[in-house]
């Protein structure tokens, strides 16, 4: 009987079935093999061409088995890529697709050849600017695991250190990914302290010495876990002397820093806590909070303790999971409710598999970290409800965990900053008011005053927290939720024995518990987060019965729909000519109304949603490449019904389905937006089209109409967003100024450089964002939003020619604890204009006082 054939790509064991990507990517070499034959350089190139020119298939199979040859094949994959270069008819987008998803589901089983030339690749993509491979970065950057210093981690580590020291002008482009990247290098760093990793270490060090020192701005988009990560290297001198001008010289830094208390009143976004968790840990993880039930868990714990957590480097990791675990995992009320083990269990676990009081006090900070500034109107509840629940439900079995819990909390308020004691004293007091308001817990009295604590504790609790010692009478009910199923208590898997034994402490040098449905997390964050199944880099769309929709039609328009449908595939200029007849159609019946625009749009919004979602708008801006954006079949009804805009009038038929695609598909509206400006020629006002739409949808507003685009545009393509503030603010300036939702959705997703775009249109007089009436009711609103959000307006508000009078109004509603960034900008602003150098005498002074 034939041995199977090894596989070159994938480690598989005696008994696995060949991979099915590998079996096609073989099946592509195999075609492009044959395509090539015997022929020289310049006959292949001709060859290649002329077979991807025959169809998405070939031009799939070709450049999978180039790939395929680019990953098995060391010596030969330069000419191979520049081979994939030249046929690639999609700019390489298949290519870094299918890297991606090999990177994310099974960059594990790769050879360890393929491995190296998978980054290799990869490293080509980023020096040509390939479009996507951003992605290709963030998911090999997710694949350096923490707490793990084997041969295979810190190889990756290294190659991709090197891979974005070679491109740093490229890496500042995508400030997300900066972040991403320093904040995985910040955290690694800890784990390659012994004197083998010297060299990488010291490169690490500089690597991220260089992005704090002309990125802060950018670095800071972290949020408050970017000081965490910076505590546990403090000591090594590069650092320290960074620490240094962070707490005395904050604005050597840059000018928009005030100092450690904004950082540590950010919240840190779930992407960079999930970054630092390997798809296989995360998938791992979600499955543990969303399908195992109490009771079963056990054989789970032990396997991933196994996997992860079993050697001395691996206690660094304990904090990485901790803090995605409260910042990121986020059940759903029906998990809540249900008898899912839940997240308070989880780490309660972790806790116990600390070996070390370093490694415990640091997963106790991890636990408590978002306690320490906690601000109601900006927190969010799931980030420490599973602190105080942890503390709760260890009590009766296990209260050494409570007591050296408790201990550690009283002791981190005056210990981690001395300098900021009354501000974190009183952030944990409305951390536990919250807990309370939101009946998390009914009372804290059985926790802070129980008997299970020795005497000493209990006083120092009394003493901290003497508010929520007063005991409310409740009626007795029997707890729903099991007890944590931790180990024996042998002392053998404690962390600590007696709650004196705390270790370092660290410091710097809804009406019911059904409360998930508050949080404001991105829902499709949320989403991936509860979905145990995969980890998919493309989109999988379900399958749409056009046929459904083609039923309700019939004559021409039923004829049209058909011939459009069976041109999916064909070109963009067969597509656009059918959909021009399909309005011409449209345009000479007397009886088009919803009965037939219903079931038309719906087919049409189905049939062409991969054109009206993703990135539209072209990475170059040029009329060859904004004529190419334009020319999609969805369009040509745009072009239609705005054929006449200059006389104010619209085919009362394509505004009827317009209308009608609006409500059924999200992205029509901006899709709308950028066809009609960017299809006006100079002089022209199209723009007016939107809003004769907008008032002939359910919704009718204007205003309201505007919110819901850009935030649909924002999620989909942030760039096309930002192409669309100016033309609407000069268009819909009423509107739009007048709207700080819209204003809000604008600063909640630009990065530095997108923000710096729009200050250039305001100073070039392209761009007016503010009405010189409205700036205080602005400024008011914006004093809930995220830091990096204020920072954006202000930014923008200084961008423009306003006078400080129109300011003055709001100073009355400011606090020196509650609104930092207002403060710290009014006095920047204050401090360049002569006149009132009374009222920033008094706005100093406030600051003086609370300090």
């Amino acid at each position: 009987m034939e041995e199977p054939k090894k596989s070159k790509l994938f480690i598989n064991s005696a008994i696995e079935l060949k991979d099915e990507l590998e079996e096609k990517m073989e099946k592509g070499f195999e075609f492009v093999a044959k395509v090539m034959g015997s022929l020289s350089e310049r006959e292949v190139h001709d060859s290649l061409n002329a077979a991807v020119c025959k169809g998405m298939k070939e031009h799939e199979d070709i450049t999978l088995g180039l790939l395929y040859s680019i990953l098995t094949n060391p010596a030969t994959a330069p000419k191979t890529y520049r081979d994939l270069a030249l046929i690639s008819r999609d700019g390489l987008s298949l290519a870094w697709n299918k890297l991606n998803q090999i990177v994310v589901d099974k960059y594990t089983k790769l050879q360890d050849g393929a491995r190296t030339q998978l980054v290799w690749v990869t490293k080509e993509m980023v020096k040509n600017s390939v479009t996507g491979v951003v992605n290709v970065c963030s998911s090999l950057i997710k694949q350096i695991a923490g707490g793990d210093i084997t041969p295979k981690n810190v190889s990756l580590a290294e190659a991709m250190l090197d891979l974005f020291t070679e491109n740093k002008a490229w890496l500042d482009k995508y400030p997300v990914l900066m972040a991403m990247v320093l904040y995985t290098y910040l955290r690694i760093i800890e784990d390659h302290s012994l004197q083998m990793f010297a060299n990488l270490r010291q490169r690490e060090v500089d690597f991220c010495i260089g992005l704090l020192r002309s990125k802060f701005m950018e670095c800071c988009r972290i949020g408050r876990d970017l000081l965490r990560l910076l505590q546990n290297v403090a000591r090594i001198p590069e650092f320290e002397k960074l620490w240094k001008d962070m707490m005395h010289r904050p604005q050597s830094l840059t000018p928009q820093f005030t100092g450690v208390a904004q950082l540590m009143n950010q919240r840190t976004s779930p992407k960079y806590l999930a970054c630092r968790l390997t798809p296989e840990m995360e998938k791992k993880i979600i499955f543990l909070t969303s399908k195992v039930r109490f009771g079963q868990q056990k054989r789970y714990q032990d396997w991933f303790q196994k996997q992860y957590l079993s050697t001395p480097e691996s206690q660094s990791l304990r904090c990485d999971l901790i803090r995605y675990i409260c910042c990121t995992v986020h059940p759903s009320n029906e998990v809540l409710c249900s008898d899912i083990i839940q997240r308070w269990a989880v780490i309660g676990w972790l806790l116990t598999t600390c070996t070390s009081n370093a490694a415990a006090s640091c997963a106790k900070l991890a636990l408590f970290y978002d306690w320490l500034l906690f601000n109601p109107s900006r927190g969010n509840i799931m980030d420490i409800e599973p602190a105080i629940l942890v503390m709760h439900h260890s009590m009766r079995s296990h209260p050494a965990i409570t007591a050296t819990l408790l201990d550690f909390l009283c002791r981190i308020i005056p210990n981690f900053y001395p300098p900021m004691e009354q501000q974190i004293r009183q952030g944990v007091m409305s951390a536990l008011r919250f807990l309370l308001e939101k009946k998390v817990l009914q009372s804290l009295a059985p926790l802070f005053d129980n008997p299970k604590l020795d005497r000493e504790l209990r006083a120092m609790t009394k003493d901290m927290f003497a508010e929520f010692c007063t005991p409310i009478p409740t009626t007795p009910t029997a707890s729903a939720t099991p007890m944590l199923a931790l180990p024996p208590e042998d002392g053998k898997s404690e962390p600590e024995s007696a709650n004196n034994d705390h270790g370092p402490i660290q410091r710097l040098p809804s009406e019911d518990a059904t409360f998930s449905d508050e949080e404001d997390e991105d829902r499709s964050l949320r989403q991936r987060n509860q979905d145990a199944a995969v980890f998919r880099p493309i989109k999988q769309e379900e399958e749409v019965d056009l046929d459904m929709y083609l039923d309700q039609l019939d004559g021409e328009i039923k004829e049209m729909c058909s011939i459009l449908q069976s041109q999916r595939d064909s070109d963009i200029e067969t597509q656009c000519e059918t959909m021009e007849n399909l309005c011409s159609v449209i345009l000479e019946m007397d009886d088009f109304d919803s009965d037939v625009a219903g079931p038309l749009a719906m087919f049409l919004c189905s049939l062409y949603k991969r054109d009206i979602t993703g990135v539209t708008l072209p990475d170059e801006i040029t009329d060859e490449t904004m004529e190419d954006s334009l020319g999609k079949p969805i369009y040509v009804i745009f072009r239609n019904l705005s054929a006449d805009a200059e006389q104010d009038s619209c085919p009362l038929q394509l505004l009827t389905l317009v209308c009608v695609m609006y409500e059924k598909q999200v992205q029509i509206g901006y899709n709308l937006l950028y066809f009609l400006h960017a299809s006006s020629k100079q002089g022209e006002r199209r723009l007016h089209m939107y809003e004769e739409a907008c008032k002939n949808t359910g919704m009718g507003d204007l205003t309201a109409c505007l919110v819901r685009d850009f935030k649909a545009c924002a999620e989909e393509d942030v760039g096309l967003m930002c192409y669309l503030v100016a033309p609407v603010y000069t268009m819909f300036c009423d509107a739009a100024m007048e709207s700080t939702e819209l204003l809000h959705t604008i600063v909640s997703c630009v990065d530095s450089a997108q923000l710096q775009d729009l200050i250039c249109d305001v100073m070039q007089g392209n761009l007016q964002l503010f009405k010189k009436d409205n700036i205080a009711k602005v400024l008011e609103a914006t004093l809930e939003w995220e830091t990096f959000e204020q920072y954006c307006v202000w930014q923008l508000l200084l961008a423009h020619d306003l006078d400080v009078d129109q300011f003055v109004s709001v100073i009355p509603k400011l606090t020196y604890k509650d609104h930092p960034e207002a403060m710290a900008n009014l006095l920047l602003m204050l401090k360049l204009e002569r006149k009132v150098s009374s009222l920033r005498s008094y706005l100093v002074t406030r600051f003086q006082k609370k300090s």
